[in-house]
């Protein structure tokens, strides 16, 4: 297994580039726990830390295409610079306006202004990848530690900011966030030599290469789904935990969800699939949605730790299912575009998804909001199914 890893990060450039990626992209688990964080303290209104929150989120997911798009046409090394020190200053003008206790509409336009800003780099370092690897199987290798990444940001990020926020001082955490951010962008923009080249794409008759919607659009609302499920999970677990008294246990039990994906990314990775990446996509959110039906039932902490586990084993397979089934289909010319789709549908469901499981926790309690995830998936997988296989992409 370790080989297969061992291959893809020595190509000239690749570790180099993943690990800067690794640490520009922390802020992403970082500001809006961040923002919650420090809004509360200042504040005291959790009602208002979650509007605040909430603002940065949308900008960030309404945004991610345009970036996406303007990295393809410009280049990462014109982006990407552009893009941190936009978010950097607008961060850094929120912070003071909340400790001014400046006017909430301000805040909110700066919250914005943030999440719009905040770089694509999960797409750019994918995008690298399919530009500096010309097989396929490879190419699956490095989304499979891309995605072992993002797990890793999504198990510390959260853990560190909380820690800064509350055993130092509530600005503490969002500033590690952006100067991990800032460092890591940086260095990954200066990294020209791997970056795919800025194409403009101007045909004969000034067109850009076609986006393969019939594609591109089904797989985007599976990640809508995978999205509705993480919202979900993370929401019911937590209200899961507090019901039996153990709510310092809701982290641990989402870890060993984290964890699942890890090793099943990390497995993922190093095989040699001869399956279809879209049909593989397609079981894999099934997958996923069933493993939740079992929690409903569920009345014992380390029972749902097994549980989350194993459903977790089916989150970083069929990610990376997806963005490599997406890397055939759509235009080397507007893979980061095509990518910034999808992590845009990601963002999109998690909100909705812990809404809903919100409403029936309060209605019913907690287990029987575990429906709301098993109906996500098998939505989800509706979706891929409808996807046209893709083809070949070209420039």
């Amino acid at each position: 297994m370790l080989s297969s890893y061992g291959r893809v990060l020595s190509t000239p450039g690749g570790w180099q580039f993943s690990l800067s990626g690794l640490v520009a992209r922390l802020p992403i688990s970082m500001i809006s726990l961040g923002i919650v964080l420090l809004v509360s303290a200042s504040t005291g209104s959790y009602g208002l830390a979650g509007t605040i929150a909430s603002a940065y989120l949308f900008a960030n997911a309404a945004f991610a295409i345009v970036q996406g798009r303007l990295v393809d046409r410009f280049g990462q090394h014109v982006v990407l610079p552009l893009a941190q020190t936009t978010f950097t200053v607008a961060l850094c003008l929120m912070i003071w306006a909340i400790e001014a206790d400046a006017n909430r509409l301000v805040v909110h336009a700066l919250a914005v202004i943030a999440g719009g800003a905040l770089p694509q780099v999960g797409a750019c370092v994918r995008a690298r990848w399919s530009h500096v690897l010309s097989e396929g199987r490879s190419v699956q290798t490095a989304y499979a530690l891309e995605s072992v990444v993002d797990e890793v940001v999504f198990v510390t990020g959260p853990t560190v900011v909380t820690f800064l926020a509350t055993a130092w001082h509530p600005i503490a955490g969002l500033a590690a966030a952006m100067t991990s951010g800032l460092i890591g962008t940086l260095a990954l923009a200066a990294q020209r030599r791997t970056q795919p080249p800025p194409r403009a794409h101007r045909s004969t008759n000034g067109e850009r290469p076609p986006m393969p919607w019939r594609t591109v659009v089904p797989l985007a609302m599976m990640c809508v789904a995978l999205g509705v499920i993480f919202g979900s999970v993370e929401v019911i677990t937590v209200a899961f935990s507090e019901e039996l008294h153990a709510k310092r246990w809701a982290g641990p039990l989402l870890g060993l969800w984290a964890l699942g994906s890890l090793l099943a990314g990390l497995a993922s990775g190093a095989v040699s699939w001869r399956t279809p990446p879209e049909t593989r996509a397609r079981w894999g959110v099934l997958a996923l949605g069933l493993t939740m039906v079992p929690l409903a039932f569920v009345g014992s902490m380390v029972v749902m730790g097994g549980f989350l586990l194993l459903g977790g084993m089916a989150i970083a397979p069929t990610l990376i299912a997806t963005l490599s089934a997406t890397e055939r289909a759509v235009p080397a010319s507007r893979l980061t575009e095509g990518m910034a789709i999808l992590h845009t549908g990601l963002g999109v469901g998690v909100a909705p998804g812990a809404a809903f499981a919100g409403l029936l926790i309060d209605a019913y309690g907690a287990s029987p909001a575990y429906v709301v995830p098993v109906a996500a998936g098998v939505l989800g997988a509706a979706a891929a199914w409808s996807a046209r296989a893709p083809v070949t992409s070209s420039p």
